[in-house]
């Protein structure tokens, strides 16, 4: 049964068993469990991203299919296995979620001072779910993951945030569970079209395209809640106000990227004929999310709030080169998903590192900071200005990527979005300029310290990371581009076969 077990399943639950054994094996008094449970927590994720690393090394950029495939039937009766697999599409999500994670722990060193063993073991438990849902070959696999994620970012939220934390963590939850009901009864409606839960076959099943358009619905339902899209978005910014440092961190590192792989792996390559006739529809909630929280996001004066608004804008980018559906706009959204994972999880660390030191995010309560803390004002500009989309930053590839994608299917879909990268620009440099420019006035920030050498060690390799994406981005592009190319065929080839029918028919 294990003799096909490979390395997927082992970067899945390397953190599940890291949990486990700060579960079982650490003890002492609360203050030794405490710090060996960070220390725990941080060694098993610096591991796992290792072993996620040996995926990318292994990976053969020439073949469109899914590799490392592992497949044990577990309820054969119903053709219901666990399979695991990745493919060009899946794999950086893959490593986004190891990536991110040690710094997460690295983030929380001194913030989280309470139940410590409980918060270390509740991001070890997230990870693998994320890992899972992002490798799982199999519906009923994947549903699971996707589900089981909400627990522990419930919990991290719920337990951990801040004074409205128990509103915003059933907020969160009963958006995103909603929409995932009536995922699951599409999932089964899919099941009894073609008997099998794998998504491998699935992906070459062809459903009748009447059928398609209610399950395109009820998918819809689930990943725009996720992403989110305007106007189910409404959750994401008490989610990111109350919870903690770290939780924002994968909140809209990784959580956010599930709505957009989704859209990807199931809206588009599996239900291609409705995903065309609704492409429009996604354009125009896309272009209205861009804008208006674009201008939202100029109004705040919370600084994780403008940041939160800031990743509704970004992903509406994604949705409208998702649904474009040519190789330049899909590959652009893969990228721009990525990059907004590295740099939005930094934007938020950044937020954090004041937030720890003055206990607020008002922008009105800082000014200057550039006289004291000159090192945190360079890092806060890189990563304003990636997300701005600046030339050689990780945001510059995937928004361009996109525009010249999108441009080809609609020029005026294009200009509107382009809109929001000048509003994007707008309101990043008013939130820096008010931050750290200006005089030191305000007397409690006149002893604020610097970046400490923790603090330098989660930044650099973010800083490393965008400026790697937007110097050399052919490193990623590559192994994206293949299967990519193949979603695209296969859609293409899709709206032909039905086009050819109807004709035929008509005739």
């Amino acid at each position: 049964m294990f003799e096909n077990i490979g390395v997927l399943s082992v970067v899945t639950f390397t953190p599940l068993v890291g949990a486990l054994f700060i579960l079982l094996v650490v003890r002492g008094t609360e203050e030794e469990v405490a710090r060996n449970s960070r220390w725990a927590a941080l060694w098993v994720s610096l591991f796992t991203f290792l072993e996620s690393l040996y995926i990318w090394i292994k990976f053969d950029p020439a073949t469109p299919d899914f590799q490392f495939v592992e497949s044990v039937p577990w309820i054969p009766e119903y053709d219901i296995s666990y399979q695991m697999g990745v493919d060009g599409i899946s794999m950086f999500f893959v490593i986004l979620s190891t990536f991110l994670t040690p710094l997460c722990i690295l983030a929380s060193w001194e913030a989280i001072k309470t139940r410590v063993r409980e918060y270390m073991i509740a991001f070890l438990v997230l990870e693998t779910f994320m890992v899972g849902m992002f490798c799982a070959l199999d519906f009923v696999v994947f549903y699971i993951f996707f589900e089981a994620v909400l627990i522990p970012m419930f919990l991290i939220i719920g337990v951990w945030g801040g004074p409205r934390r128990v509103y915003a963590a059933f907020k969160f939850f009963l958006y995103t569970l909603l929409g995932s009901v009536l995922m699951l009864l599409a999932i089964i409606t899919l099941y009894h079209d073609a008997n099998t839960t794998s998504i491998v076959t699935l992906l070459g099943h062809k459903v009748d395209p009447d059928l398609q358009t209610w399950l395109w619905l009820a998918f819809f339902a689930s990943f725009a809640v996720k992403i989110p899209m305007w106007p189910v978005h409404t959750w994401l910014p008490d989610a990111h106000v109350e919870a903690p440092t770290a939780g924002s961190v994968i909140l809209a590192g990784v959580l956010l990227k599930m709505g957009g792989y989704g859209f990807l792996r199931f809206s588009i390559g599996m239900l291609p004929v409705a995903s065309d006739f609704f492409a429009p529809f996604v354009f125009a909630l896309s272009a209205v999310a861009v804008i208006y929280t674009s201008l939202v996001a100029l109004a705040q004066v919370d600084m994780k709030k403008l940041i939160a608004y800031s990743s509704v804008a970004h992903m509406g980018f994604v949705t409208v080169g998702i649904f474009a559906m040519n190789e330049q706009a899909v590959v652009g959204s893969i990228i721009q998903m990525l990059s907004h994972g590295v740099v939005s999880a930094a934007l938020f660390l950044c937020v954090g590192v004041v937030y720890d030191r003055i206990h607020s995010r008002e922008i009105d309560d800082y000014g200057g900071l550039v006289h004291r803390m000159p090192r945190y004002a360079f890092v806060f500009m890189v990563f304003a200005l990636a997300s701005v989309g600046l030339p050689g930053t990780s945001g510059f590839v995937g928004e361009i990527l996109i525009l010249v994608g999108v441009f080809q299917v609609s020029t005026w879909i294009c200009a509107l979005i382009a809109t929001g990268m000048v509003l994007g620009a707008a309101y990043m440099l008013y939130l820096y300029r008010r931050v750290i420019f200006g005089e030191l006035t305000k007397e409690k920030l006149k002893t604020i310290l610097d970046l400490n050498a923790r603090e330098i060690a989660i930044f650099v390799p973010l800083i490393l990371v965008v400026l790697w994406m937007g110097i050399y981005p052919l490193s990623f592009l590559l192994p994206i581009e293949v299967s990519v190319a193949k979603l695209v065929a296969d859609y293409n080839a899709a709206l032909a076969a039905v086009a050819n029918t109807t004709s035929v028919a008509v005739r």
